[in-house]
Parts: structure tokens; C-alpha cells; sequence
């Protein structure tokens, strides 16, 4: 017996998944959160959770966006450097937050933060990008996603 692919069984489970994604884009744009923001946030996220398949295709959709290599090669240390603004910084620390769920005060104090920079409707748009990336990264973990390497 094979792993499963949950993109593939139940499909429509993994349908709902991806309309309940392109909602949560929509909502994001409404609220007025940045292409940028949102794939840094896709990136540090699955770089967390050790997604290849997800960094396959945020890393490229970030580059896409407008975010420089450089920027993408550093994430990893975004606390250490200027170079993030006050909102990537608030979203990074949601996201990592959000991502491990280690720390219940952390947790607290990073949505209060996101709070001061982010309006309501913002935040939630946010923390539901956070969720699903972070839903998408089981998905392809569970079923063994294979990344295909260029030389």
C-alpha cells in the first residue's frame, strides 16, 4: 500500500482546501496586505515545517512579488536585520508563532504586536494566510511531495 495522496483522495476535500485558499487571497487583498507580505510569510512558514514542495512554489511566487533574493536567502535571520520593516517583522512573528505553537505567551504577545500594526479585518486575513500555508505544508508533507531538482 502506497502513501496517500490527500490531493488526490478525497478530492473534493482537497478542493474545499483550495477554495477556502483563493478566499483567504481574496480577503487578503481586500484588506489590503501585500503580494510581498504574504509570500515572505509563505516562505518563513514552510521553512519551518520543512515543506520543499510549499518553498518550491513560494520561493519562486515571492521572487515573483518582488522580493529579492537576498531577502530570501536572510529569512531565516529576518530578526537580526534591519532590512524587514515593522509589518514583514509582525507577520514573520505571527507566522512563526502560529507555526510552532510552543509558546502559548509568545503566541499572545505577537498577536498583540500584529494588533498594533495591523487593523482587524488585516490581522484575520493574516492569520487565515498563516493557517493555510501552514495546512498546505501537512498536505504535501503527509503525501511525500517530491520536489524535481534542475541542474
Amino acid at each position: 500500500m502506497g502513501v496517500p495522496q490527500l490531493d488526490r483522495a478525497p478530492r473534493e476535500v482537497y478542493k474545499q482546501l483550495v477554495r477556502t485558499a483563493v478566499a483567504s487571497r481574496e480577503a487578503s487583498t481586500s484588506a489590503g496586505l501585500s503580494e510581498t507580505l504574504l509570500e515572505l510569510v509563505n516562505v518563513r512558514v514552510s521553512q519551518l515545517n520543512g515543506c520543499a514542495a510549499c518553498l518550491a512554489t513560494h520561493v519562486p511566487a515571492a521572487r515573483k512579488a518582488g522580493v529579492s533574493q537576498e531577502r530570501l536567502d536572510l529569512l531565516p535571520a529576518w530578526r537580526d536585520l534591519d532590512d524587514f520593516g515593522e509589518p514583514e517583522r509582525a507577520a514573520l512573528r505571527l507566522a512563526e508563532t502560529l507555526t510552532t505553537l510552543d509558546d502559548v505567551t509568545e503566541r499572545h504577545a505577537a498577536t498583540a504586536a500584529a494588533a498594533e500594526v495591523f487593523d482587524d479585518d488585516q490581522l484575520s486575513a493574516l492569520e487565515w494566510s498563516i493557517v493555510l500555508i501552514n495546512a498546505f505544508n501537512r498536505v504535501s508533507i503527509a503525501s511525500h511531495h517530491q520536489v524535481r531538482l534542475e541542474d
